[in-house]
């Protein structure tokens, strides 16, 4: 079921503003809540200052490089796209998964550069009261469900980027699968942003009510311009909610150009036997920082957060994650991993948080850095804040040059350096890869990670 999306939007006007964010309000049409909901995004961003350096959690990361003023907040797609086809070949043949491979989708939203250009549900679905389209079109049609859960994870003054991304957002996905059902293909979300010095602003909202279980993939990306094109800035939201005893996957891609800021704050809130796997890929940018935040709050909830990066050039990334255990008989499983080369950095901060009533907690933390030559830099500081005193927490971290012996065995089978070294590349990123479910998807980031790490501009 191809349905409509919300496209046709005249850009409002320049820069970020407070004009400008109550023109985004009225030219998308939304209900007073929503509207009041920018209004206090925007006092937020306003009144919260810019991180610095000084700030322990940015200590690493240095955000005075990026030039806000300079961005251009608004760019509205000219066309609506009735099949596949008619979708920009940047769109269906540049991400990590491409559309149509692999499983296929149970639905399908695409968003190129500030909103929606196409929509597709499967129709046995839709009878079973699924809806997976654009934010936009949910918060229209759907104003009292995408009510009860939209900004109650991440808060419009949760910090100064959640602020930014409530007062300027455009566009989009919303998911919701209520009470029972199983969707067993995965529902897929691309966004692609082709014009430089653009600003992207989307959230995403996940409600996977009782019992059920979903798959979930986005996928970010766009060309890279040259560097006179100026910087380009991503800053996305994803609230998540996993009710009773549903499961839901969330596989999040990013492939941006390299002039591309990123600024993502992800948050999952999981109730009693609920479960959530989370996937977070990076590979593009100039500069990633991502928060990504499970919260346990109920009993026998569940959660293994996955994560891969790699890195060359003078790529930063910043991951910072969070496994809250709120509640007794609670479990997190953290795999974080890392590949670097040329002069590209990587911070991980993770948090373990064991809250007073967490008794029985079961976490574990664990982030892998490999160097491959060059100036690369990874930071890796795992954390442990425990408040109960019946459980198990563990945490460990490395960062290693690639071992010279193991590359001396391989060559003296007959391989090259190179090729020594892809293969160790590829062996210290199986663990993660074999965790996933999806075919399409393994193949797709081992072909993205070979590609890494054989490109011109980033040899080993």
């Amino acid at each position: 079921m191809t349905h409509q999306v919300s496209l046709t939007m005249p850009a409002p006007s320049a820069g970020l503003t407070g004009e400008a964010v109550e023109q985004v309000g009225r030219l998308m049409d939304e209900p007073t809540w929503a509207a009041e909901a920018r209004r206090a995004g925007w006092a937020a961003y306003e009144r919260i200052p810019m991180p610095t350096t000084a700030v322990e959690e940015w200590r690493r990361t240095d955000l005075r490089p990026l030039r806000l003023s300079a961005v251009i907040p608004h760019a509205a797609p000219e066309y609506t796209a009735r099949t596949l086809a008619d979708l920009p070949v940047g769109i269906r043949d540049c991400f990590p998964l491409s559309l149509g491979e692999g499983e296929g989708c149970a639905g399908l939203v695409v968003h190129h550069n500030s909103g929606a250009v196409y929509a597709h549900l499967d129709p046995a679905l839709a009878q079973k009261g699924v809806i997976f389209t654009d934010l936009p079109t949910a918060l229209r049609a759907y104003p009292d469900l995408v009510r009860r859960y939209l900004f109650q994870s991440v808060a419009p003054d949760d910090d100064k980027f959640a602020a930014l991304n409530a007062a300027r957002w455009t566009t989009g996905t919303f998911l919701y699968v209520p009470r029972g059902v199983c969707v067993d293909t995965p529902f897929l979300a691309t966004h692609w942003a082709d014009i430089p010095r653009l600003g992207i602003f989307n959230r995403t909202l996940v409600v996977a009510e009782a019992g059920s279980e979903v798959t979930l993939i986005e996928q970010l990306g766009s060309p890279t311009p040259g560097s006179a094109e100026g910087q380009g800035l991503h800053v996305g939201v994803a609230e998540s909610d996993v009710q009773a005893g549903a499961r839901l996957r969330h596989y999040h891609f990013q492939d941006w150009g390299g002039h591309v800021w990123g600024i993502t704050t992800q948050r999952t809130r999981l109730h009693r036997d609920a479960t959530a796997n989370t996937l977070h890929v990076a590979f593009g940018g100039r500069l990633t920082r991502n928060n990504i935040q499970n919260l346990l709050a109920e009993p026998g909830a569940t959660t293994e957060m996955l994560g891969i990066l790699f890195g060359d050039g003078r790529q930063h990334f910043d991951h910072h994650t969070l496994q809250d255990h709120q509640a007794p008989h609670t479990t997190s499983d953290l795999l974080y991993k890392g590949a670097l080369k040329g002069r590209a950095r990587s911070v991980f901060a993770g948090l373990i948080r064991a809250q007073r009533d967490a008794q029985r907690t079961d976490a574990i933390q664990t982030n892998r850095n490999i160097l491959l030559g060059g100036e690369a830099r990874a930071d890796s500081i795992p954390t442990l804040e425990i408040e109960a005193n019946d459980l198990r927490c563990t945490h460990a971290a490395t960062v290693a040059p690639v071992d010279p012996e193991q590359v001396f065995y391989l060559q003296a089978r007959g391989l090259d350096e190179d090729e020594a070294k892809r293969l160790i590349v590829d062996g210290f990123f199986a663990p993660i890869l074999d965790r996933v479910p999806l075919a399409g998807v393994r193949e797709r980031l081992a072909r993205t990670i070979a590609r890494k790490a054989i490109s011109d501009r980033c040899r080993l």
